[in-house]
């Protein structure tokens, strides 16, 4: 079973995601977090599964995704896994912030859910279908 980490604060986006999922057969255990402070005790938490994957949203509360991302990626034991965004934000300077610390891959959120389905579909299929992951 893959096992994700999402960090979104947005239930709506969270809701739409988990259901995006199970319409693509996506087969995974998703944890969420609402922010990147419980990501990071998520992370440290050793009874918890590692995550294969994560999933950031860039805007939240107390820790950001910018900040919870270069703490992931400056970190020994969590830099390998892969991380990515996935945001409301089109910003450039998001965009470069986020690749600069070492973002996997940066994803803008649909507008449509037919379109978030597409975009799942294509998480599975690269990440869980194509490549290798440690």
């Amino acid at each position: 079973m893959i096992n994700i980490l999402l960090a979104d604060d947005d239930e709506g986006d969270v809701f739409l995601l988990k259901e995006a999922m199970k319409k693509t057969q996506f087969e995974n255990t998703l944890y969420h977090c609402q922010d990147g402070f419980e990501t990071q005790k998520f992370l440290e938490n050793y009874d918890k599964p590692r995550p294969d994957i994560i999933l950031l949203d860039l805007n939240m509360p107390r820790m950001s995704g910018h900040e919870i991302l270069k703490w992931i990626k400056t970190n020994e034991n969590y830099k390998d896994i892969p991380v990515g965004i996935l945001t409301t934000s089109s910003s450039e300077k998001d965009i470069k912030k986020s690749y600069k610390n070492y973002a996997n891959y940066y994803i803008t959120k649909p507008n449509t859910f037919g379109d978030l389905k597409a975009v799942v579909k294509r998480i599975n299929d690269f990440w869980f279908q194509t490549v290798k992951l440690p």
